[in-house]
């Protein structure tokens, strides 16, 4: 069932959302050679319970961790160790904070330091494909018309889309309906309705779409070794179209 949001509930959505972008900004002037992933997420954690918010995903479905932290071939979910960035990563930083009981989530994958030409052009269409899917979103239009516009733009530019992993309507609950695929054709789904909350989040390889899970049984890695990039936003459908809660 798709939960449709009041004015009032999108509006404290809204405070969860800001507080996730701010946590975003405090980790991109944090990125460099030589942090760890665990010191990443302690940063992260810390600034979230500051502003009086819970970090969302910490402890949700077991995740040990605040930010899922992605670097290079990783796609989604990875645990923060002791690992330390090196010059020419890309790191995928996917977060979640949770104020009066309602969720905001967003993610970004950033370069460290100088990167390759590949690596920067992935990250370059990637928060591209977002973006065009979340052009769609405006009342009347389906759901898959969000995927296709994202699929289409990945896909023109010589990517694939991870089919495995896919965003969703988030709430009260982090995953709520509808699943919102970044591939499919347009015109199916769903008619999108102003009050409906939708965390749209490509997930885009270099190389091939197939995916495998690490034995630490939260770890999302490409089959082929090549980089992924992840992008998200969680996205109110308004009567005049859409509003980006977790932009900055």
């Amino acid at each position: 069932m798709i939960i449709r949001k009041s004015s009032r509930e999108i509006d404290i959505m809204r405070k969860a959302g800001q507080i996730v972008a701010q946590t975003h900004a405090v980790l991109a002037e944090k990125i460099e050679a030589g942090i760890t992933t665990q010191e990443i997420d302690q940063i992260a954690e810390e600034f979230i319970r500051a502003q009086g918010a819970k970090p969302a995903f910490k402890g949700y479905q077991g995740f040990p961790s605040t930010v899922c932290i992605a670097i290079n071939e990783q796609v989604v979910h990875g645990i923060p160790s002791s690992r330390h960035l090196e010059t020419g990563d890309i790191i995928g930083l996917d977060i979640g904070a949770v104020v009066d009981g309602y969720y905001g989530d967003a993610a970004r994958t950033l370069p460290v330091g100088q990167v390759s030409e590949k690596a920067e052009r992935l990250l370059t269409v990637t928060e591209e494909s977002l973006f065009k899917g979340i052009e769609k979103v405006k009342v009347g239009n389906r759901i898959s018309d969000i995927s296709n516009a994202v699929q289409q733009h990945a896909e023109q530019a010589g990517y694939s889309v991870v089919r495995r992993f896919v965003g969703h309507g988030i709430g009260r609950n982090m995953h709520e309906d509808p699943q919102i695929p970044n591939f499919g054709s347009p015109g199916r789904g769903p008619r999108l309705k102003a009050g409906m909350v939708l965390a749209i989040e490509p997930m885009i390889n270099a190389g091939g779409y197939e995916v495998e899970t690490l034995d630490d049984n939260w770890t999302v890695v490409t089959c082929d070794g090549e980089l992924s990039a992840h992008f998200e936003h969680t996205v109110a459908v308004t009567d005049s179209g859409f509003r980006i809660l977790t932009k900055a």
